[in-house]
């Protein structure tokens, strides 16, 4: 048997961190970040949730597929070539297993998503 659905708007713990707290990760601004999680999977590889980043850039996490819908903000992915996409309030995106590069918010951004893990953990 599952579990129940997963209501994204119910109250759920909320943790907030200064990502200049993780060594070599930020290249420019001190952005902060606030994560709700909704759902994590037993062996923790699946996780959704709410996330909300002040403006800067840093770089990207490349062990994981990320797909994201952008509730507010505007943010950009620019790959390790040089490639910049634009996200802003409405657009969803896949960002996949792999992929290399920063993310650059640059308005106080906030969006949902669902991150498949192959770190380990």
């Amino acid at each position: 048997m599952t579990g129940p659905v997963i209501d994204f708007q119910a109250l759920a713990e909320t943790t907030q961190r200064r990502l200049a707290d993780l060594p070599d990760r930020v290249v420019s601004g001190d952005p902060h970040h606030t994560t709700t999680m909704r759902f994590t999977s037993p062996d923790n590889s699946l996780m959704a949730g709410t996330w909300t980043s002040t403006p800067g850039k840093w770089h990207a996490f490349f062990d994981r597929d990320e797909f994201c819908v952008f509730l507010s903000g505007h943010a950009q992915l620019i790959s390790e070539d040089g490639q910049v996409q634009d996200f802003r309030a409405g657009d969803s995106f896949l960002i996949p297993n792999g992929f290399r590069g920063f993310w650059n918010v640059l308005e106080t951004t906030t969006k949902h998503f669902v991150i498949r893990d192959y770190s380990g953990g």
